[in-house]
């Protein structure tokens, strides 16, 4: 039998998939319910335990994990969970499932929901056959949240009548399970016949896809360092795919944090696929952006793919699983619009049944919004390949974050004056406890402490649950946006909460129109552990992962992990990497900078004719020499990035550079914004780059208190917070010029802290051959004797 096709499947979402029905329906129901449900589960667990008496031969036992296992097609279909509780009484067995309810428990009818008694007949037949009994009782408890009223409904069943039940589910399922089987049957021998894409392998791709094996097998983590031009991306999939084929891994997570290079994951896959691999793979697409009926809310009054979703879902499924193999955006939308099924919930059905998914980071690493279908337990046989790694760091950090707005708080308040008195008092409890924190903020309007902001807890809590009960009776109130956000800021706020240690501070900004009282995670590294362990080997990869020892650290990197650091494949010499020491970018010096820079980057891009690319620390910075280039130059096309621009205006920007345009283009950009990362721009399109500046954030509150933090813990805060960050834009601007063998290019490092010796021992070692450059004369002549 082989293991690699078992089909696992819990107990809840099989019932669910099998016996779902009706309409989507997405109004407002109260997330601090789950949180409250499983404290409510414990209070009753707790209760019974004391209850029952070992000494009279009576057993409550909380949370049995079960499972069953059914031969099917040559594998296995593995049901499995956890029954709430067990008693055993007068050698009588009850199966206790515990469901929490918001509305009043006496409207609970025996007949109230019948997934509830399916999902308990199904727990109570497994704990049957298992232990050889001829009746066994299942009891559903409802448990009233507001009241903590309870009420029980219990029915004695015979082991055959469960069976038959059971079976019945189990056939529903088998035209499931049979695509499943057979679909990994086909998708496992086109994996074993699979060779690499490639006719050679580049220097170093070898080594990255045999370590990356390695990885995956052995179930662990590694870090890597590939630069630009190894083909990291397929250098991943590939050992993975052949992983998966071998029965190492389950499904493959790939992370992006931007759109731009899940493209490039989606074309390895269009690689490996079109050289015979069958392989479903799907693409996430937000909610917002994938929606066919904008603006209309998720509910069956308002949007026609809500009615009825579930009674049309499944046929959906069926059709493109049978028809198709690549789930894109595109794709999605036609079986949606055909079937009348929302997209955005399809898609996530999908998942399910996909090899691949492409996503964001989130999806895995948020705790707010992680696919809890997969990652509820730990543990589960994935691997998460994190690509460009670095910025993971700075998302993480507001991943584990939460803030509450006094701007937001006063126009609530104003707005239910007189209306909800209850809600009214706490928001001005609240106003009146970030005023009393606003009080202690220095003159610069900050205020800090180590220790929790615990006052805000009680009144959060209070706020939530008030809110709930206004979120569902108001849907059609003007303020309701506003009231939503601030319910899932407290909630956020709470859930944080939870997460508090060392590794967090508490400050409060007041700036001139609001005051903001934040929980900041400084170090996210503990976090980003735990999460890594909903999967069971993560390889984090970047080219710029640089120091490797500080991403290892911060990205929750154990002593026991694999690193792997790669050089570059191509000729060194077909880069020149200039440094122009007569320039300081330093903050105070900037506006002196502006005539200096412009005549650089006449110099490089008058020695030859072509398109370039200038990245500047900061938007004002871009702006006023951008400004002062166009008035003596004006005869140069130039195309400047803005601070909000849409998925068209970037297409546009790039399209500027196609390598089939005539015209030359010189593009304005910033460090590490959208256009000096994840831009693939081959040969012509792009020959030359001029960095301004090392790189530095923003000299700020966070940065500043992120710094203090890292020189308590290691004596490393400058570096942690500014010197690594602000060198590893650096680095992926620069590696927007060589993307291949045949390119060339130049790479002009404007500032003379680049020359100090802290920064050099940042420069990747393909950059060895430097030139230190005098003036914008100087530089013309290297460029000109570079390309000669």
């Amino acid at each position: 039998m082989d293991k690699n096709r078992d089909i696992k499947i819990s107990v809840r979402n099989l019932v669910e998939f099998v016996l779902r029905a009706g309409d989507l329906d997405m109004r407002f129901m109260g997330s601090s319910r789950a949180v409250e449900g499983t404290k409510a589960h414990q209070k009753i667990q707790s209760e019974n335990k004391e209850k029952y008496s070992v000494l009279l031969g009576e057993e409550y036992r909380a949370e049995v994990s079960l499972k069953h296992s059914i031969l099917y097609n040559g594998a296995s279909i593995i049901i499995e969970g956890r029954a709430d509780g067990i008693l055993i009484k007068n050698n009588k067995v009850t199966i206790d499932e515990i469901k929490t309810v918001a509305k009043d428990i006496e409207l609970i009818k025996e007949d109230y929901n019948s997934l509830h008694w399916a999902q308990a007949k199904c727990y109570a037949y497994i704990y049957g056959i298992q232990n050889n009994l001829g009746l066994i009782n299942v009891q559903l408890t409802y448990y009233e949240i507001d009241t903590q009223k309870t009420k029980q409904f219990i029915k004695a069943f015979s082991i055959e009548k469960l069976q038959e039940f059971f079976d019945e589910i189990i056939s529903s399922y088998f035209v499931w399970a049979n695509i499943a089987s057979e679909w990994n049957k086909e998708r496992d021998s086109t994996i074993k016949e699979l060779l690499f894409p490639f006719e050679n392998y580049r220097d170093g791709q070898r080594e990255l896809a045999v370590c990356v094996y390695k990885t995956v097998v052995e179930k662990k983590k590694m870090f890597v360092q590939a630069p630009t031009g190894i083909g990291k991306t397929i250098s991943t999939l590939f050992p993975v795919v052949k992983a998966m084929g071998e029965g190492h891994t389950t499904k493959i997570f790939y992370l992006t944090a931007k759109t731009i290079t899940r493209r490039v994951a989606e074309d390895a896959f269009d690689k490996m696929k079109s050289n015979g691999l069958k392989f479903k793979t799907i693409t996430l697409t937000a909610k917002d952006k994938v929606c066919l009926s904008k603006g209309s809310a998720c509910n069956p009054q308002q949007c026609k793919f809500a009615k009825g979703h579930f009674d049309r879902v499944n046929e959906a499924l069926l059709d493109i699983l049978k028809n198709e193999n690549t789930f894109s955006r595109e794709i999605i939308e036609i079986y949606s619009n055909k079937y009348n099924v929302c997209p955005f919930e399809f898609s996530l059905d999908l998942t399910v049944w996909a090899d691949s998914v492409i996503c964001d980071y989130n999806y895995v690493f948020d705790p707010r919004v992680y696919l809890k279908r997969f990652f509820t337990d730990n543990g589960g046989e994935y691997t998460f390949l994190v690509d460009e790694a670095h910025n993971l760091v700075d998302r993480a950090r507001e991943m584990f974050s939460a803030q509450i707005s006094k701007k937001l708080i006063m126009q609530l308040k104003k707005d239910i004056k007189g209306l909800d008195d209850q809600m009214y008092k706490v928001l001005n409890k609240l106003n009146a406890l970030i005023n009393s924190m606003k009080k202690m903020c220095n003159e610069d309007g900050y205020y800090k402490q180590n220790a929790e902001p615990v006052d805000v807890y009680n009144l959060l809590t209070r706020l939530t649950k008030i809110l709930e009960k206004w979120l569902t009776k108001n849907e059609k109130s003007e303020t309701y946006d506003s009231f939503l956000e601030l319910y899932f800021n407290s909630l956020s706020f709470i859930r944080v909460a939870e997460l508090y240690d060392d590794k967090y501070i508490t400050y409060v900004e007041s700036g001139l129109d609001d005051v903001v009282l934040k929980m900041f995670c400084l170090d996210p590294s503990k976090l980003l552990s735990e999460a890594s362990k909903r999967g069971q080997s993560v390889i984090y990869f970047s080219a710029t992962l640089l120091p490797l020892v500080y991403f290892k650290e911060i990205l929750g990197g154990e002593s026991k992990d694999y690193h792997l650091t790669l050089n570059s494949p191509f000729d060194k010499s077909k880069l020149r990497v200039m440094v122009a020491k007569d320039i300081s970018t330093k903050y105070k010096y900037r506006e002196n900078s502006y005539l200096k820079i412009v005549e650089y980057i006449y110099s490089v891009i008058s020695a030859k004719n072509g398109n370039y690319m200038v990245f500047f620390p900061s938007y004002k910075y871009m702006e006023e020499v951008c400004n002062s280039f166009t008035q003596k130059y004006p005869h140069i096309k130039v195309s400047i990035q803005t601070n909000s621009m849409t998925e068209d205006a970037r297409e546009e920007f790039l399209q500027n550079f196609s390598s089939s345009s005539d015209e030359n283009i010189l593009g304005f950009g910033v460090l590490g914004g959208i256009f000096s990362e994840g831009i693939d721009l081959k040969g012509d399109a792009l020959i030359g780059v001029i960095i301004i500046g090392v790189g530095h954030p923003m000299i700020c509150f966070e940065r500043e208190i992120i710094k203090e933090y890292f020189n308590n813990k290691s004596n490393c805060g400058y570096e942690y917070s500014y010197m690594y960050p602000g060198m590893n834009k650096v680095l992926q601007a620069a590696g927007r010029v060589i993307r291949t063998e045949e390119d060339s290019g130049i790479a002009l490092l404007i500032d003379d802290r680049f020359l100090n010796q802290r920064y050099r021992r940042l420069f990747p070692k393909e950059w060895d051959n430097y030139h230190i450059i005098n003036n914008s004369t100087h530089a013309k002549k290297e460029i000109c004797e570079f390309w000669e």
